[in-house]
């Protein structure tokens, strides 16, 4: 329909908002439960969609489909037996942690999504979900999903109270605590950034280690070597040469019911221009291990200019760790602001270089990417 249509319609349902949390009814983990089944062996139709060049499934699509699970999961927590309609408008916040066990999806085989609320705030909620596949009649694991989802008003303008969480059983408990734990993780990271604080004593002596790693002593004398005699050392890549950019045009055809582009096909976008940035690094095909720290800063609108850039920031052995950022060009006061940052660690097929930084810049974020891997 009509999009300005249709946000009338919902101004209508402010009325029907919670005004403290304590006015909603409590639930239950298992209230919230979901499975659903992608048919991707009973239905060849839908393969196409999701079929990659190397005969597997397109991770990107599997996290499209885990971002809309998480939407349905919260909506299904929050639904009101005497409400035709949901007066909230339930967004992602972040991609906590994907974890995955299996190198290959495979194209021809069911998918199976489960999945629920795991921890609960006032206005935002933790989702757990996990993706299985089916093998010789049986479903075996392929990986665990934590999404952070919070609740706004109908209009997206303002937070919104949400059901509270009562954990029923002793291993319920674990997994509510868990979710307080990551709450705290969250909040201790984000004050821990460089632009706030000063690097430990730890990460100080990691940048000195690379900086004199890096000194040309051969072309000037010890006494006399300055800053800018640098050396790449042996079997190793600048991190300034291992990017890659892309730009994406924002059409409508992306947009959620707020004229928003969908978070699922950013980290699609994302994903494929990591992949790519790990390809293009380590010279052979890469495997997603695990997906950390996907930020959601700010929507990005319909007609935008994304441009994403990939950068691989650490590496170790087979592993490689490609951060990708994510802003909106705005073509009339030529700004840019950045709405995501996305972490992908991968797994290739031969042992890679080493990327070294050359700037202050690129040097901190290698002792908190490490540590990840």
């Amino acid at each position: 329909r009509d999009h300005v249509q249709a946000m009338q319609e919902r101004k209508a349902l402010h009325t029907l908002l919670a005004k403290q949390q304590e006015d909603l009814p409590p639930r239950r983990m298992k209230d919230s439960y979901l499975e659903v089944i992608l048919p991707l062996g009973s239905q060849p139709e839908i393969r196409e969609k999701y079929l990659n060049v190397h005969n597997s499934v397109r991770f990107g699509r599997i996290l499209e489909d885990l971002d809309s699970l998480g939407v349905l999961i919260c909506y299904t927590h929050t639904k009101q037996e005497m409400q035709p309609r949901s007066p909230l408008s339930i967004v992602t916040a972040l991609v906590d942690k994907i974890n995955l066990c299996k190198k290959i999806i495979y194209p021809d085989c069911d998918i199976k999504f489960t999945g629920n609320v795991s921890w609960v705030g006032k206005t935002s909620m933790e989702v757990k979900m996990h993706m299985l596949q089916l093998h010789d009649g049986d479903y075996s694991p392929v990986l665990d999903a934590t999404f952070v989802m919070v609740a706004r008003d109908p209009e997206n303008k303002r937070p919104a109270f949400v059901n509270p969480l009562v954990p029923e059983t002793p291993e319920e408990e674990e997994i509510f605590k868990q979710g307080e734990l990551n709450k705290l993780k969250r909040i201790d990271f984000s004050t821990a950034s460089l632009l706030k604080m000063a690097p430990t004593a730890e990460e100080r002596n990691i940048v000195h280690d690379i900086f004199l790693n890096t000194l040309d002593t051969r072309q000037e004398g010890e006494r006399t070597v300055s800053f800018r005699s640098r050396k790449l050392p042996p079997n190793s890549v600048w991190m300034e040469d291992a990017k890659l950019k892309g730009l994406q045009i924002c059409h409508p055809q992306e947009r959620n019911i707020f004229n928003r582009i969908f978070g699922g096909f950013l980290m699609r976008k994302a994903f494929e221009l990591a992949w790519a940035t790990a390809c293009s690094y380590g010279g052979s095909r890469p495997f997603i291990v695990s997906v950390d720290d996907i930020m959601f800063q700010r929507p990005v609108e319909v007609g935008s200019l994304l441009l994403l850039s990939g950068q691989v920031c650490y590496t170790e052995k087979n592993y490689i760790q490609v951060r990708v950022h994510s802003e909106v060009y705005d073509a009339d006061t030529r700004e840019h602001q950045t709405t995501n940052i996305f972490h992908f660690t991968f797994i290739s097929e031969n042992e890679v270089p080493r990327v070294v930084p050359k700037t202050y810049g690129g040097k901190y974020p290698i002792n908190a990417l490490s540590s990840q891997l």
